[in-house]
């Protein structure tokens, strides 16, 4: 037999089917063993539910514990809600307190509050802190367990209390230092202290240029302060500077993924916390109130159309190519929309260069809309042999593009400011704008020349 295969860290998913199939559990308890926990997080995310629940029963608990911070939120929620809330103290005994406060959030309030009081006081008011901020903030992303000393105290007393810990937390790249009060003041790189003379103190060699993250930051600008300092850790406090927590590099790689699925996802109407094996009926019921939003809006596209019915009857041609007017402006407005979009989630699109952008789309548009429409219009004109029908088309072009340019330039702040999430929404909207004015521009157009 082949040893390299019978190793294999992710086993054949099939094989466990059959043998769940014929009740082998030995079998599958035996192939679990040998994968890591980042193994089993991926088995489970991409097994059927069915199949997701029985392999989680036989997973032993104190395995499921390292399990569990490496799972989606989601799938982790709907694995503990089976459980008793004693057996969910249990598991997230050992589970960090970011994690555990991320994890209670997809759990319902009864069970949570019970996993709650279950817990000591210390690790409570942690949880119960991370709780109380939004998921999508600074607040949210942080891990409460830090290391923090005084200034005062030399590098020889720090190592001495850093010696006291059977371990450190994970990520530790820096120790923060505070006051009195607990307020942030600096930050103390490990690196830095290992090669210091001991009997020099942490104010002598501290730094004071970053600045700490404010606990209601939106996680976009922290992911981009991460991305434009380099940093592996960042200290967040609260609005009188006092250290919370810290935010760590694999936090922010999470949420990195979390706004790249998001940016895919969300223009379709699904959310990077859907299952891919969820019910048939619960992803049914998602989508079809997405499919629904879109059904209104192609009704209204088509009420534009049916205002110029006379108009079509006569010129059959201009059936042809509405689609091509409609299509070309969705194109180009989606272009924008999408810059856009990007440029706000990276933070760099502030007011003085709105305007700067909003004439450099205008004038793309402009400038695509002139050469795309005399393209088509000599086109339209050869093909159909109507000059009419060429001109009718190029001026329907060059106004649907400009105004795609506009709306796909605007169109994100002024979701963004009525509370509605651009990348949900924007692609709708922009798509309904685009295929009204580009059908009552050319047909407009065309009930005027042909009357």
């Amino acid at each position: 037999m082949d040893t390299t295969e019978t190793n294999s860290a992710s086993p054949n998913l099939d094989k466990l089917n059959e043998a769940l199939l014929s009740g082998s559990y030995p079998v599958i308890r035996n192939s679990l063993e040998i994968l890591s926990a980042a193994d089993l997080a991926d088995l489970l995310e991409t097994s059927p539910v069915s199949v997701r629940t029985i392999l989680w029963n036989i997973i032993p608990l104190d395995r499921q514990a390292d399990i569990l911070p490496l799972l989606d939120d989601t799938v982790a929620g709907e694995l503990l809600v089976e459980k008793s809330f004693s057996e969910i103290a249990d598991v997230l005994e050992s589970v960090d307190s970011d994690e555990v406060a991320d994890i209670l959030q997809k759990l319902p309030d009864t069970i949570t509050q019970q996993v709650l009081e279950s817990m000591d006081e210390q690790n409570r008011s942690r949880v119960e802190n991370l709780l109380s901020y939004p998921e999508d903030t600074a607040g949210g992303l942080m891990d409460a367990d830090t290391i923090s000393v005084p200034a005062r105290v030399t590098l020889d007393v720090v190592f001495r209390y850093l010696r006291r810990h059977s371990e450190l937390p994970p990520m530790t790249d820096t120790i923060y230092v505070t006051n009195s009060r607990g307020e942030f003041i600096g930050m103390l790189p490990i690196s830095r202290m290992l090669i210091s003379d001991p009997h020099m103190t942490v104010r002598e060699i501290m730094d004071t240029y970053l600045e700490p993250i404010p606990a209601d930051m939106p996680r976009q600008e922290v992911t981009s302060r991460f991305e434009k300092y380099d940093l592996v850790s960042a200290p967040v406090v609260d609005s009188n500077n006092r250290l919370l927590g810290r935010i760590t590099i694999d936090d922010v790689v999470d949420a990195i993924i979390d706004e790249a699925d998001h940016s895919i996802l969300a223009p379709v109407g699904l959310t990077e916390e859907d299952d891919m094996f969820a019910p048939i009926l619960k992803t049914s019921r998602v989508r079809a109130i997405w499919l629904g939003a879109n059904l209104f809006t192609a009704f209204l596209a088509s009420a534009v159309i049916n205002i110029f019915e006379e108009t079509i009857s006569k010129v059959v041609a201009l059936a042809v190519l509405m689609p091509i007017v409609a299509s070309m402006g969705g194109v180009a407005g989606t272009q924008t929309l999408t810059l856009v979009i990007r440029n706000m989630a990276q933070t760099p699109l502030i007011k003085s260069n709105e305007r700067w952008l909003l004439n450099r789309e205008l004038s793309v548009g402009l400038i695509n809309g002139l050469l795309w429409a005399s393209v088509v219009a000599i086109g339209a004109s050869l093909v159909f042999g109507d000059y009419y029908l060429g001109l009718i088309i190029a001026l329907a072009l060059v106004i649907n593009l400009v105004v795609a340019a506009l709306s796909g330039a605007l169109l994100p702040r002024m979701l963004k400011k009525m509370g509605i999430d651009p990348a949900i929404a924007g692609t709708v909207v922009l798509t309904t704008i685009t295929d009204v004015v580009g059908f009552m521009s050319f047909l407009g157009f065309a009930t005027l020349f042909y009357s």
